[in-house]
């Protein structure tokens, strides 16, 4: 695979900016590092939220993953349509959900759903609208380990919802979910330290679970950051997302992974307002900027810094006078590609220098038909 110069387009005069690009190549190389990493397909549950996209979905399907991780109901119809076998719906389901969950339950009856659940109420409420539905629904206890976002503390708590969940007759307990987002030391040694201290909470509650004579826990655990760690252990199903395409941010943080930046910002100067001032079509329209400057990495401009950004402009202050123009073409990585990717409705997908196809972020809204 080129890793140098592996990004410029040869035919960039007829490719609209800001434009996202996509190196099916690149993608397949993060997916056979993470099926490498984790020993197996089996042993992994890959996060959608990133790319949100049919083809990248099929193009892990045909490396021998089956079971995915998605945040919304529309990720998790997508899935559906892509004949993913196993599809867990990692966002508790509340409200209007409820019922959309169900809904794609009864019209994708041949696919395995599951979600999770952190209170005896919305368990309670879940299994209500199962047995009206006539239907059995399996849920995760989504467990916090200390990012304090989601779930509830593997103690005693946590306990008795799995043991309340397992005793519902329109419920199946599955398992235990995992989130360590928050772990994310630069050091690897610490990192993985943080983790393992973490995850013994865990264990500690599954030795529980099963001394208490209830089903035995799937346990889903980690993201990317962790994933590494998560990766190595046994009867654990790793869960990351990022990898998939990567980017600067975790890129910059994880130097050790070996993943590939997959998605490439396309944008281009649109005007010099002063001496030392670029300003790029690259807005908060174009890019997450929920980040703080940088915002991305560019790979055409070795030195400036990023000073300011609108909805459609990008401004950057830029010591070098000679060599850039007015409409010269630039590339660049995000720091955060998730939320970006979300910006566009199609993905430029980039063979040989050339952009040949265009895929659709099939999930970016709310809905697709459920």
């Amino acid at each position: 695979m080129n890793t140098e110069n592996w990004f410029p387009l040869k035919n960039a005069e007829s490719v609209v900016s800001p434009s996202l690009l996509i190196y099916p190549d690149r993608i397949r190389h993060n997916i056979r590092t993470m099926v490498n990493m984790a020993g197996s397909p089996e042993n992994l549950r890959p996060h959608v939220k990133t790319h949100k996209c049919a083809e990248i979905i099929h193009m892990q399907l045909e490396q021998g993953i089956t079971k995915f991780k998605c945040a919304t109901i529309a990720e998790a119809e997508l899935l559906a349509t892509c004949n993913a076998p196993d599809v867990l719906l990692a966002m508790q389901p509340i409200g209007a959900n409820m019922a959309r969950f169900i809904a794609l339950i009864e019209k994708f009856p041949e696919i395995k759903f599951s979600a999770l659940v952190d209170n005896s109420a919305t368990a309670d409420f879940l299994g209500d609208i199962a047995a009206e539905n006539e239907i059995n629904l399996s849920l995760y206890i989504d467990l916090n380990v200390g990012m304090n976002r989601t779930g509830i503390p593997p103690n005693l708590e946590a306990l008795n919802l799995y043991k309340h969940v397992s005793e519902h007759s329109n419920l199946s307990i599955a398992g235990l979910h995992v989130y360590d987002g928050h772990l994310r030391n630069p050091d690897s040694t610490i990192r993985e330290k943080d983790c393992n201290t973490a995850f013994e909470t865990v264990l500690t509650l599954k030795k529980k679970i099963v001394d208490a004579g209830l089903p035995q826990p799937i346990i889903i655990a980690g993201g990317s950051p962790t994933f590494p760690f998560h990766s190595k252990r046994k009867e654990v199903i790793a869960s990351p997302g990022t990898t998939l395409l990567w980017d600067a941010g975790y890129g910059g943080l994880f130097p050790e992974m070996n993943f590939l930046p997959a998605a490439v910002l396309f944008t281009r100067i649109i005007s010099k307002p002063k001496a030392g001032i670029l300003c790029f079509d690259l807005g908060h329209k174009s890019i997450a900027p929920e980040m703080p400057f940088p915002r991305l990495r560019f790979l055409t401009l070795e030195h400036g810094r990023q000073i300011g950004q609108s909805e459609e402009h990008l401004v950057v202050e830029y010591d070098d006078l000679k060599i850039s123009e007015v409409g010269d073409e630039h590339y660049a990585v995000p720091h955060h590609i998730c939320p970006t990717v979300a910006k566009y409705e199609y993905l430029q997908v980039v063979e040989n220098g050339k952009v040949v196809d265009e895929w659709k972020v099939a999930a970016r809204n709310q809905k697709i038909t459920v």
